[in-house]
């Protein structure tokens, strides 16, 4: 049995709506989106900038709908308004179908990119 890391979860072009470096840490993100593409309360997410080069990795926790927050030193990274992808992994020995949204400027979901199938 070999494990591979597979993409589980993708928020494409999430927009930050806030950065705080004064917060202990993390990402928030609204748990509409949360629950649309499966990522839980304290997994580790990975947020890569669309329009820079940062990259970073950090936990998500719930938050109001439209919000993606960067905070602690994540928020020195980001600044409102920076367009970023919100990815999430998981261990698996089978394919996994990962579910990806596509969102617009207020961080609502536009179109739902998950595949139909995924070859294994």
């Amino acid at each position: 049995m070999r494990l591979s890391q597979l993409l589980k979860a993708k928020l494409h072009h999430a927009r930050v709506t806030y950065a705080n470096p004064e917060y202990v840490g993390s990402i928030e993100i609204g748990a509409d989106l949360m629950d649309r593409v499966g990522i839980q309360d304290g997994e580790l997410v990975h947020v890569w900038a669309v329009d820079h080069e940062s990259r970073i990795q950090t936990y998500a926790f719930a938050g109001p709908p439209g919000v993606v927050g960067l905070n602690g030193g994540a928020a020195h990274f980001f600044q409102t308004g920076d367009r970023v992808i919100i990815a999430a992994f998981d261990l698996s020995d089978a394919p996994i179908l990962p579910k990806i949204v596509l969102l617009d400027e207020e961080n609502r979901v536009v179109r739902d990119m998950t595949p139909f199938s995924v070859v294994g």
